[in-house]
């Protein structure tokens, strides 16, 4: 089991920094631009770990390479039922440098896009410090 997918689990992300590489690139389910850098993936990650409700990962599959990851994932968002995956790519030095996730049905990545969004003033501010 990789070190996020215990971290996420346990609730505990106070290290995440110490897993992403510095220039990752964090693809949404609900926003089209991708986010680039480690202090704004970290302040999404801890975002999501707010809004999500009753999280667990149920399955885990690894590239043969041993360079990506895919963690399939439940949980309740504004009282619908989730399903997802959290796509992880790492860099040769083992930092994760790409993070992606997909989530279904649609009516709960509508739910997802609308508590991210309120939380979003706050992913900001702990990205950049103020």
């Amino acid at each position: 089991m990789h070190a996020f997918r215990k971290m996420v689990e346990s609730g505990d992300l106070s290290g995440l920094e110490a897993l992403l590489a510095e220039d990752v690139v964090f693809t949404s389910p609900v926003a089209f631009s991708p986010y680039r850098g480690r202090a704004i993936t970290a302040a999404i990650v801890r975002g999501a770990s707010r809004v999500f409700e009753d999280f667990s990962y149920q399955r885990e599959f690894d590239e043969t390479d041993g360079r990506g990851h895919a963690l399939v994932f439940d949980a309740t968002v504004g009282g619908k039922r989730i399903q997802g995956c959290d796509f992880l790519h790492f860099d040769e030095s083992g930092l994760i440098d790409g993070l992606t996730v997909m989530v279904r049905p649609l009516s709960a990545a509508n739910a997802l896009a609308e508590a991210m969004g309120a939380q979003f003033d706050r992913i900001t501010q702990e990205a950049t410090g103020n």
